[in-house]
């Protein structure tokens, strides 16, 4: 059965979530999170801030909208370069390359995003969309790992989350907020190297 058109009203709805986040993405991406206000965002979006406040409560929620995007693309890339790894090591850090390029984009922005998700309010939508992504995340890396380390679906599931642990501290801490990407990535590679079944 062929799914219904979306009403005006979902259309203008759906129309204005697309303003906003490209709004936010833009304004974000130029002067980073916490120099952008929500009145900036909702005046690009063409939009009241009463009318902000309905899809996303807080800047931080508005952050997460707009990564939560970036990041499910990053993750579907990396999954699909993973496939042409030929050990779990390689194939888990394709994926990890994917995310940490994508986190990287504005620094301060990525580390808030991380932040937002471990210490952000669940009941949030965006908050839980982005906790969302991050088990989709630990269930690819367990595939990865099942698929090329051989790993029981158990032990790859353990593993995964100790992996999306180690990337998520390594790109959320401040001592790390100046390092390149290749150094981030080399941090990283030797901590899940260490992890994994030799």
């Amino acid at each position: 059965m062929a799914s219904q058109p979306l009403g005006r009203r979902e259309r203008n709805k759906q129309a204005k979530l697309e303003r906003i986040t490209a709004a936010a993405s833009e304004l974000f991406a130029q002067h980073g999170v916490d120099e952008v206000t929500t009145q900036q965002i909702a005046d690009a979006a063409d939009i009241g801030t009463g009318t902000l406040f309905l899809y996303a409560k807080t800047k931080g929620e508005l952050l997460l909208l707009v990564q939560n995007t970036h990041y499910t693309a990053a993750l579907e890339r990396g999954q699909a370069a993973a496939v042409d790894a030929t050990t779990a090591l390689d194939g888990v850090m394709v994926l990890v390359e994917q995310i940490t390029q994508c986190n990287r984009v504005q620094v301060d922005n990525g580390r808030t995003y991380l932040r937002e998700i471990v210490f952000g309010d669940p009941s949030e939508p965006h908050h839980a969309e982005a906790l969302s992504i991050v088990g989709r995340t630990e269930e690819v890396v367990a595939g990865i790992l099942a698929d090329k380390a051989h790993l029981s679906a158990v032990e790859a599931s353990t593993l995964a989350g100790v992996v999306v642990a180690i990337m998520f501290l390594v790109l959320a801490a401040s001592v790390n907020a100046e390092l390149s990407i290749p150094e981030l990535l080399a941090s990283i590679r030797a901590q899940v190297a260490a992890i994994l079944p030799r």
